[in-house]
């Protein structure tokens, strides 16, 4: 049985030893990204993770800026924070904007922080395959793999490529079998493993075009 959850605000207003307690010992699934917008694959890849890897909950990150994307494509963090909570659509999948209450701009420095804040804590980071394939482009990219094991999903047209990615190369030794990867947040770091079956077409990029063909914003139009 899954026991409740403590308030996540504690842990950025109050991030005390009793605060950090009510933590210790879950299992946080940490999907970061725009989300912009959010979309059914971001729900499918939560659900997947929160089944696969036993996870107690899976935290969606909303970005306040991706340091990778223009502002100008990205909508207002309180339109995309509205739609994700929409999308989410479970009880044990919260949406936060935990960097900016943090400060961190970077990947490596949220799970950086976030581990200093809830040590005893176990996080994973869950990514999608095109974005594994990105992850040369993230600034102090291998850090993240010696802060949190790295959970990667499959994506149409991107997961051919992702045994040969230079982050799969990198971290060869570390990579977990699918078949074992519940074990994934028991593997000493570096650990990752790949799902590879499963995929699904939803794409932010895609959404977003749609509703350009048609002269709008998806933050206009409405979920």
């Amino acid at each position: 049985m899954v026991r409740p959850a403590p308030d996540y605000r504690s842990l950025v207003k109050h991030p005390a030893i009793p605060a950090a307690e009510l933590w210790r010992g879950m299992r946080i699934g940490l999907l970061g990204g725009s989300f912009n917008p959010a979309h059914a694959g971001h729900h499918f890849i939560s659900s997947l993770a929160l089944r696969k890897l036993k996870l107690d909950e899976v935290w969606w990150l909303v970005s306040p800026q991706n340091p990778l994307k223009s502002r100008n494509e990205m909508a207002p963090l309180a339109a995309r924070m509205a739609r994700a909570r929409k999308v989410a659509g479970h009880p044990r999948i919260r949406v936060l904007a935990l960097e900016g209450r943090m400060g961190t701009r970077y990947t490596a420095d949220t799970l950086e922080k976030l581990n200093a804040l809830l040590p005893g804590t176990k996080f994973v980071w869950l990514m999608g395959a095109d974005a594994f394939l990105d992850l040369p482009r993230w600034e102090h990219w291998e850090r993240i793999f010696y802060q949190a094991p790295v959970a990667v999903f499959g994506r149409p047209s991107y997961s051919l490529k992702v045994t040969a990615a230079k982050a799969a190369y990198r971290f060869a030794a570390g990579r977990v079998d699918e078949w074992d990867a519940a074990s994934l947040l028991e593997e000493e770091l570096p650990a990752w493993a790949f799902f590879r079956s499963t995929r699904h077409p939803a794409s932010s990029t895609r959404i977003r075009l749609e509703y350009a063909a048609r002269g709008r914003r998806w933050e206009d139009g409405g979920v």
